[in-house]
């Protein structure tokens, strides 16, 4: 059985092995807590020569009712075996417990999305606490952090990591390089203007190597978004010497290696113009050419008025569509994305 503690202090980030816990957050609004799951798996295997190991976390229920991150997070905790790791390798699979037992995305206790609660307080509500350990506790053991996501209920994505135009050109390549290594058909560069708070700003801020991902949606699980997750994890360990054997093709059956593709301008970011129901006529992943109909909007209080078509304002690739027929004005419709080139 994991071991319960109170407070960071009573957890062994150096004990050599592997370790399960159970970090208590007191509630806010009464007597007890949210149990966080924790694994410390601290490698028995000595490292190569003259090196020194970066250091790995993996985050999964940063979002309740993304599922695919939290199973691949939890299968690392069961399988990974300390006699064949080099160094730390910190495993977290329900971020923030609390919304992954409701299934949703925010946590039912403050209504705070995890995922715009960093850098966190120490004397805020659960959420931010717990991000405020995370960055103090969790950031400075490692170099290497992985928060897994997928779209939930919110918007369906093609496979795909995901990171920032970081503007150093050296940490921008090397991220580049790690999320390569998941193998999943494309690598998102996307906004950092859309919102504030996120894991993997705050861990980019700290320089560290940070891949973001989005490993499938409608709050179901993904066979392949979870073999990407688990299989890409191992092989960023196996990148970096801290995990035996030799980096693996994940999806040999693809022709083509990932394809990096950019939204980082708002402009990719196509909100609902009114409130309808989405009906898309393009799939997730595909190639468009400007001014291609990509789908049409039902207003079903007027069954004698045509729908409005929806077009590309650009070429690309169709990287996130709306994950529900219904669709209310200003929620993100779709994101194109355009081939990029491996440069900040």
């Amino acid at each position: 059985m994991p071991t319960i503690v109170h407070h960071p202090d009573q957890i062994d980030f150096d004990k050599p092995g592997k370790h399960h816990y159970q970090v208590a957050f007191h509630l806010d609004s009464g007597w007890g807590y949210s149990l966080v799951p924790l694994t410390v798996i601290n490698g028995l295997r000595p490292p190569p020569a003259q090196t020194i190991p970066p250091g790995l976390a993996a985050f999964g229920g940063t979002h309740g009712n993304e599922w695919e991150g939290q199973i691949a997070v939890k299968q690392l905790c069961r399988e990974l075996d300390p006699h064949v790791i080099s160094g730390r390798v910190i495993l977290m699979p329900q971020l923030s417990h609390s919304a992954c037992a409701a299934n949703q995305r925010v946590s039912p206790f403050d209504n705070v999305n995890m995922n715009r609660a960093f850098p966190g307080n120490p004397c805020g509500t659960i959420s931010y606490r717990i991000a405020h350990f995370v960055k103090s506790h969790i950031f400075p053991r490692v170099r290497v952090v992985v928060d897994l996501h997928a779209g939930g209920r919110e918007g369906g994505f093609a496979l795909c990591t995901s990171f920032h135009p970081v503007p150093d050109p050296a940490q921008f390549a090397e991220i580049a390089r790690v999320a390569s290594l998941f193998d999943t058909p494309f690598m998102l560069i996307y906004s950092s203007q859309m919102a504030s708070g996120l894991l993997t700003d705050e861990a980019e801020a700290e320089g560290k190597i940070a891949i973001g991902g989005e490993f499938g949606f409608g709050e179901s699980v993904n066979r392949k978004g979870v073999l990407h997750a688990v299989a890409g994890i191992q092989n960023v360990l196996k990148h970096y010497g801290m995990l035996s054997g030799e980096i693996a093709r994940i999806d040999p059956a693809r022709e083509h290696p990932p394809l990096l593709v950019d939204a980082r301008d708002l402009e990719d970011y196509v909100p609902c113009p009114q409130n309808g129901i989405w009906e898309p006529l393009v799939d997730l992943g595909e190639e468009l050419r400007e001014g291609q109909l990509l789908g049409r909007l039902h207003d079903f209080s007027d069954l004698t008025r045509a729908p409005l078509d929806l077009r590309a304002h650009r070429s690309g690739f169709m990287i996130m569509m709306c994950g529900t027929a219904h669709c209310q004005q200003g929620t993100t419709l779709f994101v194109i994305a355009r081939p990029a080139n491996p440069a900040p």
